[in-house]
């Protein structure tokens, strides 16, 4: 059964916490105790193998409440799951998933400068270099699914910043280009998740309800975020930065424009009935993208202030007491997947604190 929006309202005000009731979400004393408190949670309840692409999105979240926050016990976190891990990214070399972990490696890499933690990165994309793997087997391409731009490319573009070889960033123009060919709608200005959630002829199947393609929203989340890592890390020359600045300014745009009333985002961004509530892994990616253009001047302040306040302030509203994110949707390859309250994953802790670290400098 589907809730109305209104008896949607009442259940999430219901559940709404301390957190959301803070007399001020905005004061950066807030914001790194929400940080900490999620990040505490979230290590404390662990849930996949430490290279699992869902902690690459974690990590990455833990990496940016630690350069918010300078807590060593995050630092401590951190080095004890590279260190478990070996450095090394999961073993299939040509899966964007694998790779994600490889971030935060590079990132405590760039600190403490001690080359065990750099040297099988190099080697898995050296490797991606110069093989092609199953995924284009496949699937005709490497990044086959919209995941994949959050995952690999500010894993190469990290890389090529940290190794000064320009021959990832070649690579990676190359494989992202595949990508945006094939699930960019240039209409919509959104990623479709895979190929299989293309419009064809009349495949009415893969729309929504409502006659709405179907775009998933911590799909996008993960491509919107992505772009925000990758400009992050590209030169500010780079023949191609214009390409993913353009795409970035496009779907920023169009995600503002289906922000709901309530300050969050669906997981079918464009039929908001199908799944009514707010999820959090989606929103809080879209929150952290929003963010980082306002304070990089690349955004119109004026115009998305508004939108990321309402929804800072709305995803606050779903994590509990102690620290955990709820309403954030399973994994999944598609919008289809029921969440409610109590409902987590590791890459909404992830998501929480990204948007927390670009909140934190408005």
């Amino acid at each position: 059964m589907k809730l109305r929006p209104f008896a949607l309202l009442i259940i999430l005000s219901m559940s709404a916490n301390a957190f959301a009731q803070s007399p001020d979400l905005f004061k950066r004393k807030n914001i790194e105790a929400r940080m900490l408190a999620v990040a505490k949670w979230q290590l404390a309840n662990p849930k996949h193998k430490l290279y699992d692409w869902t902690n690459g999105a974690f990590y990455a979240g833990v990496f940016a409440a630690y350069e918010t926050t300078k807590s060593q016990d995050l630092m401590n976190a951190m080095l004890e799951m590279g260190e478990k891990n070996e450095w090394k990214p999961g073993p299939r070399f040509d899966h964007a998933d694998d790779i994600a972990i490889n971030q935060t490696y590079i990132d405590l890499y760039r600190i403490k400068r001690d080359k065990k933690m750099l040297q099988p990165t190099i080697d898995v994309v050296e490797r991606l270099n110069k093989e092609t793997g199953n995924e284009v087997a496949k699937h005709g391409i490497t990044w086959w699914w919209c995941d994949a731009i959050f995952m690999a490319p500010p894993t190469l573009a990290k890389l090529a910043k940290t190794t000064g070889d320009i021959s990832y960033l070649a690579l990676n123009d190359r494989l992202y280009k595949e990508t945006f060919d094939r699930l960019y709608d240039n209409e919509e200005h959104l990623y479709a998740r895979d190929a299989n959630f293309l419009i064809k002829g009349a495949a009415t199947d893969r729309r929504e309800a409502n006659g709405k393609k179907i775009f998933w929203s911590r799909g996008n989340g993960w491509v919107v975020g992505g772009l925000v890592r990758l400009l992050k890390e590209l030169p500010k020359d780079h023949p191609t930065r214009s390409f993913y600045l353009q795409q970035y300014k496009e779907m920023v745009e169009r995600l503002a424009s289906i922000q709901q009333p309530d300050g969050l985002w669906r997981s079918s961004l464009l039929d908001a009935d199908a799944y009514p509530g707010g999820e959090a892994s989606g929103s809080g990616f879209h929150i952290y993208a929003m963010a980082w253009g306002i304070n990089n001047k690349i955004l119109d302040k004026k115009k998305y202030l508004p939108i990321v306040r309402k929804g800072w302030t709305a995803l606050n509203g779903l994590v509990h007491a102690d620290g955990k994110v709820g309403w954030t949707q399973p994994i999944g390859a598609d919008p289809r997947r029921n969440f409610n309250a109590d409902s987590w994953e590791v890459y909404g802790a992830g998501a929480f604190m990204l948007a927390g670290s670009e909140v934190v400098k408005l």
